[in-house]
């Protein structure tokens, strides 16, 4: 380690020792957006969950088929059993690459409690870019996705995440004439962050 990574360090050390020091000093405390939550960060309210007019953001991690995948998720519920959900999924590879972009349905029966399990089913397209190593065009391709997952809550605002979906690619298989389907199975985890956007 240089010695000017070591001098970086400690400055960061001490302003951080500063910090703390005039926080204990009687800084005055900073109000919280949400006094409920902050007063019982992790509580839930009695009976189902309530989903109607809520926006839901999730970014997540996993694996489509035998590769990587990350996924940014955007939801709205206008009702407590139907919600949608615009998924944008990067595949990174050596050679190629894939974008997976859907537009889902997801069906749920509210519960009490933490677990809240669902449906999902949609339609997107999948669009392969080769890597500078191949000379081909990028190619894309309908999909349907079909699955489901569980959200297990936090506090009403933030739950944990995992989805299991099959996605179905179609294609056209280069053997054989007409059209080929491929399956891939896409697994995923993450964080759901919700807001209600009408009192």
């Amino acid at each position: 380690m240089t010695r000017t990574r070591i001098a970086s360090l400690a400055m960061i050390a001490a302003l951080l020792v500063v910090a703390c020091a005039a926080r204990r000093a009687g800084a005055e405390p900073v109000e919280a957006l949400n006094p409920d939550i902050a007063a019982h960060p992790y509580h839930l309210e009695a009976g189902p969950r309530q989903f109607v007019e809520r926006l839901s953001f999730s970014p997540g991690f996993g694996w489509l088929g035998s590769h990587r995948l990350f996924v940014f998720r955007l939801g709205y519920n206008p009702n407590q059993w139907l919600g949608y959900e615009a998924t944008l999924g990067h595949n990174p590879g050596q050679s190629v690459h894939a974008v997976l972009h859907t537009f889902t349905a997801i069906l749920r029966h509210p519960f009490a409690g933490r677990f809240q399990p669902y449906l999902s089913a949609g339609y997107g397209m999948m669009m392969v870019f080769p890597g500078q190593s191949l000379n081909a065009a990028p190619v894309t391709k309908n999909a349907l996705v079909a699955g489901g997952g569980l959200e297990f809550y936090i506090r009403s605002d933030l739950a944990l995440r995992a989805d299991v979906r099959d996605a179905t690619v179609f294609g056209r298989d280069t053997n054989q004439s007409g059209a080929a389907t491929l399956q891939y199975a896409q697994e995923t985890v993450g964080l759901s962050f919700y807001r209600t956007i009408k009192p």
